[in-house]
């Protein structure tokens, strides 16, 4: 019996239309539509020759969607090995040339992958969507991602989202950055934050 592999389009840009797999929805959870439209809604042509770097990037659709609307390049994290696989697949799909993946720890890599970057001229956008299930160690995952926020050292942000539970209470300054909005839909809630 065949297991149907989840999928999902790219909704926008010179991809759009194109299909990527979502790895299995045990291990990640796949942002919704709604949310992924809204988010883009946002960003616009603030998008255009940015680097894009996405931690916690399961199937890489938010990255993948930045490059399909010319994100300069973008950057991806993703711990489980089975859903970097599948990302490094819809990489390839896509436009591998302008995707550099990575397997391993978010709080690791993405403190690595901003510190590679941090006298580049190229501006950047974070996108941070910690797993919502609280998985075995993931109790920590917000304050966790919170602190790697806090110690950026980069002049260069363009700007940090957030997708987080709608529940979760959110700092308004997170070291350098301020919060300037968050954006609900239902459990999940995107928050924007600019530098202070």
């Amino acid at each position: 019996m065949k297991i149907n592999t989840p999928t999902t389009k790219i909704i926008a840009g010179k991809y759009k239309g194109k299909t990527i797999a979502l790895p299995s929805l045990e291990v990640t959870r796949s942002s919704k539509s709604r949310l992924k439209e809204s988010l883009f809604n946002v960003l616009q042509f603030d998008i255009i020759d940015k680097v894009f770097v996405e931690s916690f990037a399961g199937s890489g659709s938010i990255g993948l969607e930045a490059v399909s609307r010319d994100a300069k390049r973008a950057y991806f994290v993703e711990l489980d090995r089975n859903s970097y696989n599948i990302l490094v697949k819809n990489c390839k799909a896509i436009e591998m040339n302008k995707c550099e993946t990575m397997l391993g720890d978010t709080f690791v890599q993405t403190p690595a992958i901003l510190e590679s970057l941090k006298n580049s001229n190229d501006e950047i956008i974070l996108y941070v969507d910690p797993p919502f299930d609280y998985r075995e160690g993931m109790d920590e995952i917000y304050t966790k991602s919170f602190k790697m926020i806090e110690e950026i050292e980069n002049e260069n942000i363009f700007m940090i989202i957030i997708e987080h539970v709608s529940t979760l209470e959110i700092p308004n300054t997170l070291g350098k950055f301020s919060l300037k909005k968050t954006k609900k839909f239902g459990k999940s809630s995107l928050s924007y934050y600019f530098y202070s």
